[in-house]
């Protein structure tokens, strides 16, 4: 499996506090048979002022880490992108870091507010559709106005953006509202990937396997399967183009 959403970078946001916990999240992911984690900490303006060239630099750091270790996790990098007015300026200056492309746009992981959306957030999504980015709206299910009323994520998909499900949502760990909010995007087909928005080893650890396996149940395993690796690869193949070529040579 590849996870496209995940905080294992070390003391930089409210991920993994330290190098011992990044590596004990990068073997538990292994052992749940992930493969390859795109590491996405938080970009929100005042709270988390990442960007694009810190996290780069802090990704290669923890590379360097898990081969010193021998752990078979490989790593690409993006960031979770808080939805506000900063946007236009961090994408100006450069400070955003992409997960991959889809239909000739660059994807962005647009976080909304845990309570609600936005006013005008149907404006944002547009303006960005219009410069060439398109958004991927991480853990919609976990959106207390869109639990309520999970019709209100429709609107976003028909304008173009793109949605993951986090896997601890459909195992219950968030919450009744949002397991059910996300076993309706996938009975709707609004959902186009999983991942495990993992923040430490033990509330919320790197784990998709038993999410994958309750898609497969629900709605059968070509979509579990596309969820879990189709779609994720096809997304960020630019980041592990070496060793996809390797895989290919090798006949893998």
């Amino acid at each position: 499996m590849i996870d496209i959403h995940c905080h294992l970078l070390p003391g930089i946001d409210d991920g993994s506090p330290d190098l011992a916990q990044s590596l004990a999240m990068a073997r538990m992911a292994v052992a749940d048979g992930i493969t390859r984690a795109v590491l996405t900490p938080h970009i929100q303006p005042g709270r988390w002022d990442n960007s694009a060239q810190g996290i780069a630099a802090a990704t290669n750091a923890l590379r360097a880490a898990l081969a010193r270790e021998g752990i078979a996790l490989e790593l690409g990098f993006a960031a979770e992108v808080r939805l506000s007015d900063q946007i236009f300026r961090q994408l100006e200056e450069g400070l955003i870091p992409f997960l991959g492309d889809s239909e000739g746009s660059k994807v962005m992981l647009l976080e909304f507010p845990h309570s609600h959306i936005l006013p005008g957030t149907d404006k944002l999504v547009a303006w960005l559709l219009r410069n060439g980015i398109r958004p991927l709206i991480a853990h919609p299910e976990r959106n207390r106005e869109i639990i309520q009323d999970p019709r209100k994520l429709a609107p976003f998909i028909d304008q173009g953006c793109l949605a993951q499900l986090t896997g601890a949502s459909l195992t219950g760990r968030f919450g009744e509202g949002a397991r059910q909010a996300a076993e309706y995007f996938l009975r709707e087909g609004q959902v186009s990937y999983l991942a495990s928005d993992a923040h430490n080893t033990s509330t919320r650890p790197p784990a998709m396997a038993e999410a994958r396996r309750i898609i497969a149940r629900l709605v059968g395993e070509e979509t579990a399967e596309a969820l879990a690796f189709g779609n994720p690869r096809q997304l960020v193949a630019h980041q592990f183009a070496s060793s996809d070529h390797v895989d290919a040579v090798a006949g893998h």
